[in-house]
């Protein structure tokens, strides 16, 4: 999944990036570089410790639908990459059945994005459930 990140910078600090689809979730880096990749760590870390909790993981929202908001105004947008499939240490293997053309589609899908079959699969899965999650 792809969490847009914000990235600030002032003339007397580092830069800070802030994660508006997960709440409390921020990170800074001396360049702008390094600001992008704390921040996934920052996600990551945060995530794992929801799933830990229990709690439903939040879905990444669309860099428009935050654009237009105060508190992020001047800032620079990125979109981060979030492995689900490696989130959490404890990872069960399980036996799917699918129709032969379904798994060929998600293998397809998953070479073409550069994913594995897995991650594929722990994306869509996280994303039908938190769309149904009040169903």
């Amino acid at each position: 999944m792809r969490y847009p990140i914000v990235i600030h910078k002032d003339s007397d600090s580092d830069f800070g990036a802030t994660v508006p689809d997960v709440p409390g979730c921020f990170s800074v880096g001396e360049s702008m570089e390094e600001a992008i990749a704390m921040a996934q760590e920052a996600i990551e870390c945060h995530l794992e410790g929801m799933l830990m909790d229990g709690e439903a993981l939040p879905l990444p929202t669309p860099i428009e639908s935050h654009q237009g908001k105060d508190e992020y105004g001047g800032g620079v947008w990125a979109l981060v990459d979030i492995d689900m499939s490696k989130l959490s240490a404890q990872s069960k293997r399980v036996d799917v059945t699918m129709p032969g053309f379904l798994l060929d589609a998600v293998d397809q899908y998953a070479r073409k994005h550069g994913e594995s079959r897995s991650g594929v699969l722990v994306q869509a899965v996280t994303e039908y459930m938190a769309a149904h999650r009040s169903t």
